[in-house]
């Protein structure tokens, strides 16, 4: 039995995906990070280093809309929603997704999916 805990795993898996993956000013990365409660979303340009545009089931006008709490699949639709409708009025029409360690599955597929809806491109 490994002696690492989930958590490290997951930035393992991350960082081995990083690798391949880069945010640039034309293509910038739509980044995850799911937490057992919330699940956040951002646009970031690597090579600026910046954010551009972010999202989270922490924002003030999701917050009040959700019926359940931020860990839900509801909750990942809505930050996806959010997060695509935020990057289109930056004109961000294409991204590069990165799921952040996580499998593309479940909350982090919802939110992928909802701002693909949206209508992100990746």
């Amino acid at each position: 039995m490994s002696n690492i805990s989930r958590k490290q795993q997951t930035q393992k898996r991350h960082r081995r995906l990083r690798r391949h993956l880069s945010g640039t000013s034309q293509r910038p990365r739509l980044a995850v990070f799911r937490s057992n409660n919330h699940i956040y979303a951002q646009v970031i340009d690597d090579v600026a280093q910046s954010t551009l545009c972010a999202a989270s089931t922490l924002d003030k006008d999701l917050r009040t809309s959700l019926k359940t709490g931020g860990s839900s699949c509801d909750a990942s639709i809505a930050v996806g929603e959010l997060v695509a409708k935020r990057a289109l009025a930056k004109g961000i029409e294409k991204v590069v997704f990165d799921r952040g360690g996580n499998l593309f599955h479940g909350r982090v597929k919802a939110l992928a999916d909802a701002a693909r809806e949206a209508g992100l491109k990746f």
